[in-house]
């Protein structure tokens, strides 16, 4: 599967932001973004003033980087979010809140994404007692996600785990740390996703 291999710590840059795709080091002064608050680039700090179209374009790219999908998959779950009841720009980050790679980052069993990712594709986690393997794999209300037993030994889990008190563990979860296990509880409002994100810009840019 294609995926962006590049900096990145480059991303959050190109955002002026954040986006905490490193997890523990954004929160250090090595961050950056800290050091360097300005676009990369020859010309970074010599960038105009953004029309309507670039203020949406870097919201979307904003979004779309966080949870590091690609745009074709990120196209698709902006049509399932069009076509599902609700706020769209809601629903679409309801989606991206729920896949498995965002939930076991977001219970605190890896650091960022990339390592959460790398960790469901290796075979570590189960779906209500059923090993998944896929991190887009939606979750939905009750589910429970697990660490297999044989890998409850791996060093970046119980490091992760050993630091979730710092991140925090959103509302809509619930963390057992004791047996490896998290459970959604329900699905997010938009004031429980942690994401400082126009939506409402996304809808008008896929909606022109």
């Amino acid at each position: 599967m294609a995926r962006y291999r590049g900096a990145l710590c480059r991303l959050c840059r190109r955002e002026t932001e954040k986006l905490f795709l490193k997890g523990d080091r954004c929160f250090t002064e090595k961050c950056a973004v800290e050091r360097r608050q300005y676009p990369p680039g020859q010309h970074g700090q010599r960038r105009g003033k953004l029309s309507d179209y670039g203020i949406q374009l870097r919201e979307k790219q904003k979004v779309r980087r966080t949870y590091g999908v690609l745009e074709k998959q990120f196209r698709m779950y902006f049509k399932k979010a069009a076509s599902a009841k609700g706020v769209t720009g809601t629903v679409l980050l309801q989606l991206l809140e729920t896949r498995l790679d965002n939930i076991v980052c977001r219970i605190g069993f890896a650091p960022n994404r990339i390592s959460a990712r790398q960790l469901v594709t290796h075979g570590h986690f189960l779906v209500n007692g059923k090993k998944v393997n896929i991190p887009s794999y939606r979750l939905r209300v009750g589910d429970v996600v697990a660490i297999r037993e044989a890998s409850r030994e791996l060093t970046l889990v119980n490091d992760s785990l050993s630091k979730i008190e710092h991140r925090g563990v959103p509302s809509w979860l619930e963390l057992d740390a004791k047996n490896y296990s998290g459970k959604v509880l329900q699905i997010p409002a938009r004031e429980d996703i942690q994401l400082t994100v126009q939506e409402q810009l996304i809808v008008e840019l896929y909606s022109k």
